[in-house]
């Protein structure tokens, strides 16, 4: 663990927090006897078997084995160091950091170059707001922005900007500030030409300032003013912006898709800046790209539900259709919008008023299927009828697929009345498909997100006796300072499994630096999450929290017998060594070693 923050500020914060209410926060938590339970953020399950502990203050999944405290789990849902974690902690629980640990942090930031990367992005964001809201030079980009219906409380919260047009303003500017032209070029944000000459990336343009799910500006997107070519321009991939892992607007949108439950995904900067205006929150988009499986991955930890709402023309459909795909994979809920008259949300907006895009576009989404049923007929005249026949065709593989009976009897229905077929004709297809597909028998447990149902453990299989001690009595000691000393005592780190040796090493220091037994601290005192996530599973162990000094006695001796039996394994196979190489009075010696280990 980092010493940048004072230990007692990291315990301090660390005993005020309960992690089942930052937990919360990402998981819809529900309580059973002493646990909360919920569906896993950081794998795909149907079935809840993410289990976070008050009493112990950790969590631990018995699905995908990842465990740790409430640090651990920050870090991992925001993508963010230790010292990160501590720090948006704090600011979540009001605590206020010393000047040191923050200043310490900060400049801690990777190496001084991705340091200075970061504050030439910060000063040219200002600068670059500066210019649109107080100067002349900014006059037409904000025209630009007003015409588009922009208010100026929404131009300051999104930090919109200007780049003059001009070759050098902006190198001027950074070289003033003490920035290297050629670190600035690997930052994204000076050109290098053929003739050996730096210059501004971004001019004559409206900028968009992007910022890293944790609010820091890591890139740009730029629009033409005067019809400037191209029209529009984002920052290269750098080692701050990389695209396909970051969602825009994400660190303002994250608490409201919280409380809504749901995230729109939309194309562009602009739509998501109307939409935000209008007072739809909770809206991000993709950077210029098709979305990842990194981001849909990123959106499913914070929120089961996605309405896809891009262009309504045909680029946009297709978006649509390949978003909604990888958005179900990632095991999200997913509805797809449609925008009349051939308009993006921005046109919509500006012409139809907020009410009508919340009504008319996104309450009137089209389920995941509605929409594939529509996306499938394009090309298809329905007049023709192979033509129809053969969309009925695509359409039942999709329907077929369906987990729920009650969703393809719908659609099945829908189809028939539609096109004229009958009812039991179709259902007689989606049953020929699915003992195609290997799913002839209906899978009835469904996606639930309230209910909770007992967590399978990950491993199924018995653990050896051996086995058991060892994790039973590491799980006592990480309890019990006594049972600790008493262990050390009398076994010291030779256990039998190398990842318990590491574990009781580390306890054993543990203690002796002067801490109380706490799980979720001992956690921060691990070398590497492999570790954690065997501390937090052996942790959230269901054992009394009795132990009798004859327990302990029976634990230690399975694991001495184990290292007696793997040392009785070892010399039979030297034994059989010296008698492969005729050397049967040193086979002789090793039964005789072999006879004593027995009796003893």
């Amino acid at each position: 663990m980092s010493t940048r923050i004072p230990e007692e500020v990291v315990e301090e914060l660390r005993n005020s927090l309960d992690i089942a209410d930052v937990v919360g926060e990402y998981v819809q938590l529900t309580k059973k006897s002493r646990n909360y339970f919920g569906l896993c953020p950081f794998h795909n399950e149907k079935t809840p078997s993410f289990s976070v502990s008050t009493d112990k203050q950790i969590f631990h999944c018995f699905g995908c084995g990842k465990g740790g405290n409430v640090f651990t789990f920050i870090r991992e849902m925001e993508g963010v160091s230790f010292q990160e974690a501590v720090k948006l902690l704090a600011d979540k629980s009001g605590h206020q950091l010393p000047e040191s640990a923050i200043s310490q942090e900060d400049a801690k930031q990777g190496n001084p170059e991705i340091q200075n990367m970061y504050e030439a992005h910060t000063w040219l964001a200002k600068l670059y707001h500066h210019l649109l809201r107080h100067t002349k030079e900014g006059k037409d980009g904000y025209e630009l922005l007003q015409e588009r219906g922009l208010s100026d409380e929404t131009i300051d919260t999104f930090q919109l900007g200007f780049a003059p047009n001009s070759k050098d303003f902006t190198k001027k500017f950074l070289e003033n500030k003490g920035y290297h032209p050629q670190s600035m070029v690997r930052a994204g944000l000076l050109s290098y030409n053929d003739d050996g000459q730096y210059s501004d990336r971004f001019r004559g343009r409206v900028i968009f300032p992007i910022r890293n799910h944790q609010g820091k500006t890591i890139a740009f997107a730029g629009r033409s003013v005067n019809g400037g070519d191209p029209k529009y321009l984002n920052s290269p991939e750098t080692e701050l912006f990389h695209k396909g892992k970051l969602l825009y607007n994400f660190d303002l949108a994250r608490g409201e898709i919280r409380k809504q439950g749901e995230v729109v995904l939309l194309e562009g900067q602009m739509d998501v800046i109307s939409a935000y205006q209008a007072g739809i929150k909770h809206g991000i988009a993709t950077l210029g790209t098709a979305i990842t499986e990194t981001q849909a991955k990123l959106i499913r930890r914070y929120v089961e539900k996605v309405i896809i709402c891009y262009d309504s023309d045909n680029a946009g459909v297709e978006a649509s259709y390949k978003a909604a795909n990888i958005l179900r994979k990632a095991g999200c809920e997913v509805r797809v919008a449609s925008i009349r008259d051939g308009m993006d949300p921005d046109e919509f907006i500006r012409h139809y008023g907020s009410d009508a895009f919340r009504n008319e576009v996104l309450d009137n989404s089209y389920a995941y299927m509605g929409f594939v049923i529509q996306y499938l007929k394009r090309g298809y005249n329905m007049n023709n009828e192979g033509d129809r026949i053969a969309y009925i065709e695509k359409v039942l593989d999709e329907v077929s697929k369906m987990e729920k009976p009650i969703e393809r009897d719908y659609y099945v229905r829908e189809l028939a009345a539609e096109h004229d077929f009958s009812v039991e004709a179709l259902e007689k297809e989606i049953i020929d498909r699915r003992k195609k597909q290997g799913l002839g028998k209906d899978n009835n447990e469904y996606k639930s997100y309230t209910s909770y149902k007992e967590p399978k453990k990950k491993q199924s299989r018995l653990l050896p006796a051996f086995h058991n001690a060892e994790r039973h009595l590491i799980h006592h000691m990480m309890h019990n300072m006594s049972v600790a000393h008493k262990v050390q005592d009398q076994l010291g780190g030779a256990f039998n499994l190398p990842e318990h040796q590491v574990i009781v090493t580390y306890l054993y220091a543990f203690y002796e630096e002067g801490h109380s037994p706490n799980p979720s601290h001992f956690m921060e005192q691990l070398p590497d999450d492999s570790v954690q996530n065997l501390v937090s599973e052996i942790a959230m162990m269901k054992l009394s929290s009795d132990l009798s000094d004859g327990e302990i006695q029976d634990y230690i001796k399975q694991i001495d017998l184990q290292k007696h039996q793997e040392s009785i394994s070892s010399l039979k196979a030297e034994q059989k060594e010296a008698e492969r190489q005729k050397d049967h009075v040193r086979a002789a010696q090793i039964a005789m070693q072999i006879l004593e280990m027995k009796k003893a």
